[in-house]
C-alpha cells in the first residue's frame, strides 16, 4: 500500500514538473528568418526538441504569413502550454485566444456553443477581409515606389 502512494507520488510529481510552451524554432539562413510554431518542454533550449510542430511563421512577407492548427493550438492551451511572447501575439492574431475566451463562456454557460461559433466566425471573415486590405495596400505602394 505504501509503496503504490510512492510510486503515484513520483508519477505525479514528474507530470506536474513537465511545463510545456509554445515556442518558435529558427529554421532559417543568415539574415532570412522562418520559424516553425511548436510545442516544447519549457527546459529544451529555443532551437532544440519538441513535442508536435503546429505551424509555420514567416516575417519577411507582408504582412507576415502564419500557417497555424488552430485545433491544435487550442487543445494545447486548454492542456497548460503556456505562450511565449511572440507567439501569444501570433495565436491573438490567428484567433486562438479569442476562441479559447468563447469556449471558456460556453463552459460558464454564458451562451451555447453555436452562439459562440457564430461570433467566432463573423470575427474571422471581418480579420481576413482586413488582412486582405493590408495586403492590397502594400502592393499599391510598391507599385508606386518601382515608378
Amino acid at each position: 500500500m505504501v509503496w503504490e502512494l510512492i510510486i503515484i507520488f513520483n508519477a505525479l510529481n514528474f507530470y506536474l514538473k513537465w511545463q510545456l510552451k509554445l515556442d518558435c524554432k529558427d529554421t532559417a539562413l543568415k539574415k532570412r528568418p522562418f520559424y516553425f510554431i511548436v510545442v516544447a518542454d519549457a527546459r529544451s533550449p529555443r532551437d532544440g526538441k519538441f513535442i508536435q510542430k503546429l505551424g509555420t511563421y514567416n516575417p519577411l512577407t507582408i504582412p507576415a504569413t502564419i500557417e497555424l492548427d488552430r485545433q491544435k493550438a487550442l487543445e494545447w492551451l486548454n492542456k497548460g502550454a503556456t505562450p511565449t511572447d511572440t507567439v501569444r501575439r501570433i495565436l491573438s492574431f490567428k484567433g486562438v485566444l479569442y476562441l479559447k475566451h468563447l469556449l471558456r463562456g460556453v463552459k460558464l454557460g454564458l451562451f451555447d456553443e453555436t452562439a459562440a461559433m457564430q461570433k467566432f466566425t463573423t470575427w474571422s471573415a471581418e480579420h481576413e477581409e482586413h488582412i486582405k486590405r493590408r495586403q492590397q495596400k502594400a502592393i499599391d505602394e510598391r507599385k508606386l515606389n518601382a515608378r
